[in-house]
């Protein structure tokens, strides 16, 4: 059981790795403080997690085709896409906006999309994240069944997916660190965040796109 377990840690921290995953997560992240960040990469993991656990048990008793199971790369890759193409109009509509404010001698920057000031945004990221988790996950289910293989009679449980979680989780809360540091240091001005949400739509667009054609 160990074993299985750390086998299925490890394929969470490489699964974690792919660009639609960390694509994702630079989309959600751009702009965000440190409590924010790490809200949304945790519930984009614990989505991840709880998605292959549903697909993988649906597997473990139905009989599927590999061009069945290839459709959940089509899934993520639509979904990147469409982050990309909301994100590029979002800039080039002027729908994103920047404001500066000083709270017990320290500055803040709140970044949010649309014509007015509104934290409902934050509910919305969070709550996208969290969907976008779960839809992604399809994706992983192939490599999750191929890793439990190694392990002879091992069977998909809350064990199995928790290790998986923990896995992406690491990797997508040091991703996170990383934006969060982007963000502390080159979005201090909204013609750097317009460029950087730009840079995200492009990136996502050809990231979605290269895996629909590879």
């Amino acid at each position: 059981m160990e074993l299985s377990l750390l086998l299925v840690f490890w394929y969470g921290v490489l699964h974690a790795f792919g660009p639609d995953h960390l694509t994702a997560i630079a989309d959600f992240s751009i702009g965000k403080d440190k409590k924010k960040t790490f809200a949304i990469t945790s519930l984009f993991a614990v989505g991840h997690g709880v998605s292959l656990f549903i697909f993988a048990k649906v597997l473990e008793s139905v009989s599927l085709s590999e061009e069945f199971l290839a459709y959940g790369d089509v899934i993520s890759a639509t979904v990147i896409i469409a982050m990309g193409v909301y994100l590029l109009f979002m800039v080039f509509s002027q729908r994103i906006q920047l404001r500066k404010h000083m709270h017990e001698g320290k500055e803040h920057i709140h970044i949010w999309f649309g014509k007015s000031h509104a934290h409902e945004g934050d509910v919305v990221a969070k709550s996208s994240s969290l969907t976008l988790g779960l839809l992604m996950g399809a994706g992983g289910v192939r490599g999750m069944l191929i890793t439990l293989g190694v392990v002879q009679g091992a069977q998909v449980d809350f064990m199995m997916v928790g290790a998986f979680t923990l896995g992406v989780m690491l990797i997508f809360g040091l991703f996170g660190m990383v934006m969060l540091y982007i963000n502390q240091n080159f979005l201090g001005n909204l013609t750097n965040v317009r460029r950087a949400f730009t840079a995200a739509g492009v990136i996502s667009l050809a990231v979605g796109t290269n895996i629909l054609v590879g």
